[in-house]
């Protein structure tokens, strides 16, 4: 995911707060392997980072001899590549770079460092020593749409995003498409928030859609908790992203999708503990168990439940594509035909939104 640097304010508190200083969480003996994570915001963010974050939790629970250590609050810029020569020095051999900006800093590096291996979260580029790793949380956020539209009122749904993006619009249009699938009439309004963490701009953007009857918000930003507050407070219904709020709105809740990253990671690091890990595109998804159906909120009815797991269990058994045709693009074009679907590098590279959709893609 295209994750450009957090505003200057969460930089500098990340700063104070932790100097970009690398935080080692376990004692690092001489033999144990050594692996460091960057990541673009805090890891405490309730967000994508925090999802990351308990992906590199995972793996000192449950690869034995590992020690771990990360950065927070590092932009996706030269300073990147600082921060990586840094792990390097100090003995980190695997580098999961999470934020998708961080991939061109890692193949610069890879071919300085061939003994190191880079772990980039997303992206259709690798190298020797470069592979990518993700979890599709499409099928996730289709079925999210489906929930949406059951409980919406009257078919007027909210999405706030962060930035124009391939990985926004592929949920942006997966939750769409969900939603038609059980009102055709239905509508998601997008506003973007030119930013990841915009606390005052996510508040006014989920009480403007308050105000113009929208009656459910998702949305794709790393912190998702103003939102789900802010939802709360309005009497409006939320779905949520990366990480689990439902204590933190329950009211609000719908559902959301989450990421379990460290299955994955665990999987990644054992090979190249194994020496078998060849670069690649490592993909996760609903099926996998990489990305999750969140619990349902107290608002959604049995009945729609049961619909929505069903799809679900058909998503699962490769039954249903959500990526089949038709699908329209917002100005009436056709985009993938009847008896069509789109593979994985169209998705990854994804630059419309469907018919339906309210909102710009530049």
């Amino acid at each position: 995911m295209s994750r450009p640097s957090l505003a200057n304010s969460i930089r500098r508190f990340a700063c104070a707060a932790f100097g970009l200083a690398l935080t080692a969480t376990a004692s690092a003996a001489a033999d144990e392997q050594k692996i460091g994570f960057i990541y673009v915001g805090p890891a405490a963010d309730e967000g994508y980072n925090m999802s990351m974050d308990l992906g590199r939790k995972y793996l000192e629970e449950h690869v034995p001899g590992v020690s771990t250590s990360f950065f927070e609050a590092v932009p996706e810029t030269a300073e990147v590549e600082r921060v990586m020569e840094r792990m390097i020095r100090s003995g980190q051999k695997i580098i999961f770079a999470t934020s998708y900006g961080y991939l061109d800093y890692a193949i610069a590096l890879g071919k300085k460092y061939p003994d190191v291996r880079f772990l980039h979260a997303g992206g259709l580029k690798t190298s020797d020593n470069v592979g990518t790793y993700w979890a599709d949380s499409d099928d996730g956020m289709y079925l999210a749409g489906m929930t949406a539209a059951s409980v919406s009122k009257n078919g007027k749904l909210g999405f706030v995003g962060a930035f124009q993006i391939p990985q926004l619009f592929r949920s942006i249009n997966a939750f769409a498409l969900g939603a038609q699938s059980v009102n055709p009439a239905a509508t998601v309004t997008v506003v973007w928030t030119g930013g990841w963490w915009e606390p005052q701009k996510e508040t006014e953007a989920v009480s403007a859609f308050a105000d113009q009857g929208i009656d459910v918000v998702a949305e794709q930003v790393d912190s998702p908790i103003t939102i789900a507050q802010t939802a709360e407070k309005r009497g409006i219904h939320i779905v949520g992203k990366d990480v689990n709020v439902k204590d933190r709105a329950p009211k609000a809740w719908l559902t959301g999708v989450s990421w379990n990253w460290g299955p994955m990671m665990e999987g990644l690091v054992k090979e190249i503990d194994a020496g078998t890990w060849k670069p690649s595109h490592v993909r996760g998804d609903l099926a996998s168990g990489a990305a999750v159906l969140d619990p349902f909120g107290e608002a959604v009815p049995e009945p729609v439940r049961e619909k929505v797991l069903a799809i679900k269990a058909e998503i699962i058994a490769g039954k249903k594509d959500i990526w089949s045709g038709p699908i329209v693009r917002q100005d009436g074009t056709e985009v993938v035909k009847s008896g069509e679907a789109l593979g994985m590098e169209a998705v990854e590279t994804m630059d419309f939104l469907v018919k339906g959709v309210v909102g710009s893609t530049n």
